[in-house]
């Protein structure tokens, strides 16, 4: 037998998630239906308007179902009820911003530097993040590993702490660092 291919691959990303959150994801609709909740509270109404907008043209009911395996999934939550002529009509929202773009085909090699300088930038911070939280960590990973778990559980808290950070830093529109960001990838 020969081989007709073979490449090293490296990890350069890690996506959090869990299988309910994979499989709400894995329905276009779904992917625009959280795209419309991002920083706004829409009824059934407002969100099969909304998708009308983008080329979706769903029903009522199948928005419905749509947002029951978004909840079940934990991306999205009922924000708000209103009594509406003797009826409760519930908003919708989402903590969840998603980013959905394709990375040019260049973008290891023009970010490389950029990657790196920041990993070591980025490897004293999570260092002091995972230092701060050891006894935190350790017994979760303790639970998690007893309950049968992965054994990632750690690099799994590390993450999401420092997405959740990052996303506060982006979110902050009055944020100098985003604005500065802005002029340095364009």
């Amino acid at each position: 037998m020969s081989t007709l291919l073979q490449k090293e691959l490296k990890i350069n990303r890690i996506v959090t998630t869990n299988v309910e959150q994979a499989k709400a994801l894995d329905d276009p609709a779904r992917i625009k239906i959280l795209q419309a909740l991002y920083h706004k509270q829409l009824s059934v109404e407002q969100i099969v308007e909304e998708l009308h907008k983008s080329g979706y043209k769903k029903a009522t009911t199948t928005i419905r179902h749509h947002l029951d395996v978004l909840k079940r999934s934990g991306l999205v939550e009922i924000v708000k009820m209103e009594e509406v002529r003797g009826a409760v009509m519930k908003f919708y929202g989402t903590s969840i911003k998603l980013l959905g773009f394709k990375i040019p085909p260049n973008f290891d090699s023009d970010y490389s530097k950029t990657i790196t300088d920041a990993s070591i930038k980025m490897q004293k911070v999570i260092k002091n993040i995972a230092q701060n939280n050891h006894t935190k960590t350790k017994k979760k990973n303790l639970e998690k590993h007893a309950a049968g778990m992965e054994q990632n559980y750690d690099e799994y808290l590390l993450i999401e702490i420092v997405n959740r950070a990052l996303t506060k830093v982006l979110e902050n529109h009055d944020s100098t660092l985003l604005q500065k960001s802005k002029l340095f990838l364009n």
